[in-house]
């Protein structure tokens, strides 16, 4: 297990140190985001290479993971098309002066290799063990996983064609999941992962994976998720009243507001 995690950290160091360097050239570290989900999938087929065993478990987290990589990754690429760096990189670069050069590479791309090689782990633990038949906690597992998905790539889609419509050029999204939550994509991601956890308590100590999703849902919520975007709204007063309406993460049905 040792081995097959330093093989993996040095793929993705190595990754993210050559999306650094392309980052430089380009002046936008926005390709950060682009490669989260290419980060996953490389070490998911690269862990398949290195394994190469008949696990159907194992294999079951690789074509979940390739699934939401993939999605992801081309969702963001089309996104960002043609457009400047993300507010939030910009901001940053602005603040951290003439230390952003050395701040980008470990705040933003070391940083960001290392929670992905956190949040993986279950995978590189479901790996490493014995596979008898699938059970109940598979299929719950699958079931929260498609949920995730389904609300991760259905937020995106709806919130993307929202923006290409100019009659709603800064209007606040409020249809569809977003009637529900503020931020349905995010609440997809973190129940996806969470469905990947319940896969891997089929194996010995694999609670201890918990970590993984623990972690995804604390970044989502209260650091680089949340926290960067509605603060851009702060003084956006149909956004604020949408604030108090809506749920901010776990979907639900809006409140009432008394006038």
């Amino acid at each position: 297990m040792v081995d097959l995690l330093m093989a993996n950290a040095i793929l993705i160091l190595s990754f993210f140190t050559l999306l650094f360097i392309l980052a430089l050239i380009k002046k936008d570290n926005s390709i950060v985001d682009i490669a989260w989900g290419m980060g996953f999938i490389l070490v998911s087929l690269f862990t398949l290479y290195m394994q190469a065993s008949d696990n159907k478990r194992f294999h079951l987290l690789v074509v979940l993971i390739l699934i939401w990589g993939l999605r992801l990754s081309f969702y963001i690429l089309a996104r960002n098309r043609g457009k400047k760096e993300d507010f939030r990189y910009a901001q940053w670069r602005r603040d951290w002066g003439r230390f952003w050069i050395i701040r980008s590479f470990v705040q933003v791309f070391m940083l960001q290799a290392f929670f992905l090689l956190t949040i993986v782990y279950p995978l590189l633990m479901v790996s490493q063990s014995t596979f008898t038949s699938f059970t109940l906690l598979d299929l719950v597992g699958v079931a929260l996983w498609l949920l995730g998905f389904l609300f991760q790539a259905l937020g995106d889609y709806q919130k993307s064609a929202f923006k290409k419509n100019s009659a709603n050029k800064g209007k606040i999204m409020q249809s569809g999941l977003w009637r529900y939550s503020r931020h349905p994509n995010y609440f997809g991601e973190s129940a996806m992962w969470w469905g990947i956890f319940i896969i891997t308590l089929n194996i010995k100590h694999g609670i201890y994976a918990i970590f993984s999703p623990a972690i995804i849902t604390f970044l989502l919520l209260f650091v680089s998720g949340i926290p960067l975007l509605e603060k851009r709204y702060k003084n956006n007063a149909d956004f604020q009243d949408y604030k108090k309406r809506t749920s901010a993460f776990i979907p639900w049905f809006p409140k009432k507001l008394n006038n």
